[in-house]
């Protein structure tokens, strides 16, 4: 039987770090995964020989158990001895509870409950050792390939303030398959949306992993948000800063007018309430919108205009 290089098959050397297995895994199991390459037999069996090296060397347990056995059983083959001889009892037995054999030169397993799992995974890996006398409910409680959640998928999507207040939705691409996600009213800038088993598929018969999904808001359409409250610049005219009276102020629910007291000064902040964002998850809930006053100065003057000013500087002396 031949030995499996699980290292060489993604890519990798022996001293990879666990972030480098599982990034190299990641990477192949997209390019190869049967839904990407529907009738493939080939990224089909590649896809097979990813999933069960990374079953291997992402398991602390497992990964040190396969290094022990390389050294071993390449010894042994530079020693003369053929691959398909190589003494698996005598190595299961060094190991303790080791590799299921049930007896033989090859070894080998008495049922097949590893599904897609090669004869050199299941030889190594198979459940307890029972000195020939195969699985019986004597020898030891059997052991399946590791269940392992898939990884999850990190995708991101841009939406504008208006969007977030209303709630929308997106089309979002994960491998060949596009998924429409609905982003709730409320949503905030840089919040991350979890949907589950929309990741990458299980091994072992794990579940799969999640779809992660970050936010970004961009078109603030003239607003400013600080949590679920909004601010908004409005000019207003000198005159009604003065006097008093009356603006309109368009709002994402629509025109609102707004009474400006007498004697405002510049910046002046108008409170309408209830009149912000909605709170995420509650859509009856609003936070306040608030309303910031530019006064401006009139320009062009006519000269009685001018005299008039002059006249009002006069008199506030």
């Amino acid at each position: 039987m031949q030995f499996k290089d699980y290292y060489k098959t993604l890519g990798l050397t022996k001293g990879a770090s666990a972030d480098e297995i599982k990034k190299a895994f990641r990477k192949l199991a997209r390019e190869h995964h049967p839904d990407k390459n529907a009738g493939n037999k080939e990224s089909e069996a590649k896809f097979k020989e990813v999933s069960e090296a990374y079953e291997v060397l992402s398991d602390a347990d497992k990964r040190k158990k396969y290094d022990q056995l390389g050294s071993r059983y390449k010894d042994y083959e530079r020693s003369g001895g053929r691959a398909d001889d190589f003494n698996w009892q005598e190595w299961a037995a060094n190991q303790g509870a080791g590799g299921g054999f049930s007896g033989g030169a090859g070894g080998g397993f008495s049922g097949d409950q590893f599904g897609g799992m090669s004869d050199f995974f299941k030889n190594v890996f198979g459940g307890n050792f029972s000195g020939g006398g195969g699985f019986g409910d004597a020898g030891g409680a059997r052991r399946t390939a590791r269940a392992a959640k898939g990884a999850d998928v990190q995708a991101n999507a841009e939406i504008s303030l208006e969007e977030a207040y209303k709630g929308t939705a997106r089309l979002v691409t994960v491998g060949d398959h596009k998924l429409e996600v609905k982003f709730k009213p409320g949503i905030s800038d840089g919040q991350t949306m979890k949907i589950s088993g929309k990741g990458m598929p299980g091994s072992g018969g794990g579940p799969a992993g999640d779809l992660l999904i970050s936010v970004t808001i961009v078109g603030m359409d003239g607003y400013e948000r600080r949590g679920d409250d909004l601010y908004k610049d409005m000019p207003v005219d000198m005159y009604t800063a003065v006097l008093g009276g009356s603006v309109t102020i368009s709002t994402f629910r629509g025109k609102l007018k707004v009474t400006v007291p007498p004697e405002i000064q510049q910046g002046h902040l108008l409170k309408l309430k209830s009149q912000g964002m909605p709170l995420y998850g509650k859509p009856d809930s609003y936070g306040d919108l608030y309303v910031r006053l530019q006064v401006q100065t009139p320009q062009k003057l006519s000269d009685k205009e001018k005299e008039l000013f002059k006249e009002l500087a006069e008199l506030r002396k």
